[in-house]
């Protein structure tokens, strides 16, 4: 034996000098040169217990878990009482994905030592893997109990409580998680994925922003904050980003995909197929390149593709609820649709999805159901989609109901006289305001099949700027009142920037940003010479619309009847305001006109906008453009009459929003 010995080694203590240097070079991260030493003692003696659990260590954390599983199962052999060693023997039966194997043997470990904060942590991991969630979190907090810094524990806890539904609390574990362990990526990751997940995504791109200050080449890091910024509005951050995860990585699927997004949010959706294409040359079963591109072709008005793209995502991803809810907005449903009978069948195993697949769900069960004439069955489905997303966003009633009084006690009539006509003359911009699902895209789309009119969708430019007004100023409405004619005046120039390079030669640019409704008076003030169109509807069906809609983002306030209501009621009040304040300068059009007589409306319409009929506005649903809103489907149809009224289905359910808009 003595010829293969390290130099300096004496023969008699050979093994265990080798055990004593292998420890010594593990703790330092020499693995090759440790497994070396712990090979050389085991060659002295196979059941030498230290040594096969240490080299055994070693493999884990080279990910070789067979050669780690046959070696614990002999250090477990040779120490039957070893707890370590069962635990780490499941250890490595998880990295090999044998997680029902691997349970066993974490509680075999926990039987001989009940306070291992590990191996209840790592037990709470496979049953988490197999979709045992419940239990997963009575491990985590076991391991707590036994170890309260365990920082792991913490995250982990959290990362499960997110797949409940239940981000409010994985929040708070997250934080204390990165409280023990202030540069932990993998929590800062995942608290930043918790806020997006309760729609705080300001505060979640200040959590990736921070990660990657630590890991600047993280390319997951990288697409979650471009991810954050497309919540945001702010497509042009999140390209940003992209691209930069795609310099780290061309082949980044996510990033593409993330690319391709914010490329259609800009408008700019033939870029967007583009970017989806190419994911989809060298991925061609990437389900979420579908998705996406069938969002970008139903935007550009082409149904077919759309459609077809969408059923692959959903033929793909059969238990992705996501993709049933795209495909629910591109098409109508018949009551013998396959992908109906999947729907439903999934509804049966809810339980088994997280909260938002099951909202996901519900909500494209709804539209189905109402496409086939159930009406009872969709309002159900409905009803508990919405129960479900109000647990999950954070809606501040009284703050959101604050701001249209806010809004009626600074704008008053004297302000709005004392400061008429000082800011931007330009008439270049057009404003449809109202509430979601109102009508605003449809009167869009008859502007901008005009020549002379560009429709940019709906821009957060006007909303970003009174942000930073709120930043320096004291905030909108209180500061207004102390602003210049000369600030004023730059705020509408600013704005007309922004927006004038996204058709530098239309003599008119659309703005249907819904709630642009709440700053009508300082668009007034900055833009005296801007069209203001009012979209109105019976906001009974207004309000029951967007309670049947599951938003991308934002309009928080709808996913309580009660709520719903209240905000309506604020809206019709600061409208009612504004016309008092504003005498003349905002063109109400009523969606049920509209429907009853197109062409009265449309030529009112483009009057009021300063411009010469042209009949290609009576043939809207023709004009080629991209309409990223949840009506692109619809006006791409000629104009139909069956939304009208249909709140009257589903009177008695109502009543809490009936109450609350104090109509009968």
């Amino acid at each position: 034996m003595g010829r293969n010995l390290p130099a300096g080694y004496r023969e008699i203590s050979a093994p265990a000098r080798a055990l004593r240097d292998g420890i010594a070079l593990h703790s330092q991260g020499r693995l090759r040169e440790a497994a070396h030493r712990y090979k050389f003692a085991l060659a002295a003696d196979e059941r030498n217990y230290e040594a096969l659990y240490r080299l055994g260590l070693i493999r884990l954390q080279q990910a070789r878990y067979g050669i780690a599983l046959d070696l614990f199962r002999r250090a477990f052999k040779s120490e039957p009482r070893s707890a370590e060693a069962r635990h780490h023997l499941a250890v490595a039966l998880s990295g090999l994905k044998r997680h029902e194997e691997a349970i066993g043997h974490y509680r075999a470990a926990l039987a001989i030592k009940p306070d291992y904060a590990e191996a209840h942590n790592n037990l709470g991991h496979s049953l988490q893997m197999l979709g045992r969630n419940e239990e997963a979190v009575d491990r985590y907090r076991e391991a707590l109990a036994s170890k309260p810094d365990y920082a792991e524990a913490r995250n982990n806890l959290g990362v499960v409580l997110q797949t409940l539904g239940r981000p409010a609390e994985a929040l708070a574990h997250y934080e204390a998680a990165l409280a023990l362990r202030p540069h932990y990526i993998e929590a800062l990751k995942n608290l930043g994925n918790a806020l997006a997940a309760l729609n705080r995504h300001l505060e979640a791109v200040g959590y990736f922003e921070r990660l990657l200050t630590l890991r600047p080449d993280d390319g997951q890091a990288r697409v979650a904050l471009g991810n954050a910024f497309l919540k945001l509005d702010r497509a042009e951050d999140g390209i940003a980003h992209f691209r930069k995860a795609l310099a780290l990585d061309a082949g980044d699927a996510a990033a593409r995909n993330g690319l391709g997004a914010a490329l259609h949010m800009l408008g700019r959706s033939e870029e967007a197929i583009a970017q989806h294409r190419q994911v989809l040359a060298e991925r061609p079963n990437d389900v979420e390149a579908h998705s996406k591109l069938g969002d970008a072709l139903l935007a550009l008005g082409r149904l077919q593709e759309a459609n077809a793209a969408m059923e692959r995502a959903v033929n793909l991803s059969p238990r992705k609820a996501g993709f049933y809810w795209n495909l629910a907005n591109s098409k109508r449903f018949a009551a013998d649709d396959p992908h109906l009978a999947a729907m439903q069948d999934l509804a049966q195993q809810a339980a088994s999805l997280d909260a938002e697949e099951q909202i996901d769900l519900h909500f494209a069960l709804g539209k189905a159901l109402g496409d086939t004439g159930e009406h009872e069955r969709s309002f159900a489905h409905v009803l508990q989609g919405n129960a479900l997303m109000r647990r999950r966003v954070a809606y501040d009633e009284e703050r959101a109901l604050t701001r249209f009084e806010r809004m009626r006690r600074v704008f008053t009539a004297a302000l709005m006289s004392d400061k008429r006509g000082v800011g931007d003359p330009s008439g270049v911009p057009v404003f449809i305001i109202g509430l979601p699902r109102s009508g605003t895209t449809l009167i869009e789309q008859i502007l901008a099949s005009h020549p002379q009119v560009f429709g940019a969708g709906e821009l957060r430019d006007m909303a970003a700027l009174a942000e930073h007004i709120s930043a320096a100023d004291g905030g909108v409405p209180e500061a207004v009142p102390a602003m210049s004619d000369e600030r004023l005046r730059r705020l509408g120039t600013d704005y007309l920037q922004r927006t004038c390079r996204l058709a530098p030669d239309a003599v008119r640019i659309v703005d249907k940003m819904p709630g642009n409704f709440l700053l009508a008076g300082l668009i007034h003030l900055a833009l005296p010479n801007a069209r203001i169109i009012h979209a109105c509807r019976d906001l009974r069906d207004t309000a029951f619309s967007c309670f049947s809609l599951l938003f991308t983002r934002g309009h928080v306030y709808s996913y309580d009847l009660a709520e719903l209501g209240r905000y309506c009621r604020g809206y019709r009040a600061l409208m009612a305001h504004w016309h008092t304040v504003m005498p003349g300068n905002i063109l109400d059009v009523r969606y049920e006109d509209v429907v009853g007589d197109l062409e009265g409306q449309a030529r009112r319409i483009v009057a009021h906008c300063g411009l010469p009929w042209d009949d290609r506005c009576l043939n809207f649903q023709q004009t080629p453009r991209s309409i990223r809103t949840a009506s692109a489907a619809q006006v791409r149809q000629p104009i139909y009459r069956s939304s009208i009224g249909r709140w009257r289905r589903h009177a008695a359910a109502l009543q809490p929003l009936l109450r609350e808009l104090a109509v009968p």
